[in-house]
């Protein structure tokens, strides 16, 4: 039985705060040999990017690979669109979704998984100001009640 280790290479934490999350979907990457190597070298931003869905596929575009300093000229672009590997019923749930008038797709997590390139996508919807400042809000008062409930145990 082979192990699913997963190791996070990059994460958008940007996301959560600007975004609520609907959905998500794991996608694997088309990637080429330099790629792979620098993202293993901790050499990738997803902060920027975001995920076009167009007739039979999507596309991860504006993402940041930064070139692996051991290649020759054979080196790859910085931000060249890559491909996401889907089954074509996400691909279709994934356009209907991006149609809908509000909702974009992100990329939420880029990781390796049982030594493949996978990205974590999410279906999104913008926050607006006090709902930011609401979730902010429910968030520490939750920290509030785990500290409560930590000093009444002790």
């Amino acid at each position: 039985m082979k192990a699913s280790f997963e190791k996070e290479l990059s994460s958008n934490r940007r996301a959560y705060h600007n975004y609520e999350i609907l959905e998500t979907f794991e996608a694997g990457i088309l990637l080429l040999g330099s790629e792979i190597k620098s993202l293993r070298n901790q050499g990738g931003n997803i902060q920027d990017g975001y995920v076009l869905v167009s007739d039979n596929s999507a596309w991860l575009k504006n993402v940041s690979i930064t070139p692996y300093r051991f290649t020759s000229y054979f080196s790859h672009e910085e931000r060249r669109d890559r491909k996401l590997l889907l089954h074509k019923r996400e691909l279709k749930q994934l356009k209907n979704l991006s149609q809908e008038k509000g909702l974009t797709i992100i990329p939420l997590a880029l990781y390796l998984k049982g030594g493949r390139a996978k990205v974590k996508i999410g279906v999104a919807k913008g926050k607006k100001l006090h709902d930011k400042r609401a979730s902010i809000r429910a968030r520490e008062e939750t920290r509030k009640m785990d500290q409560a409930l930590k000093r009444n145990y002790r």
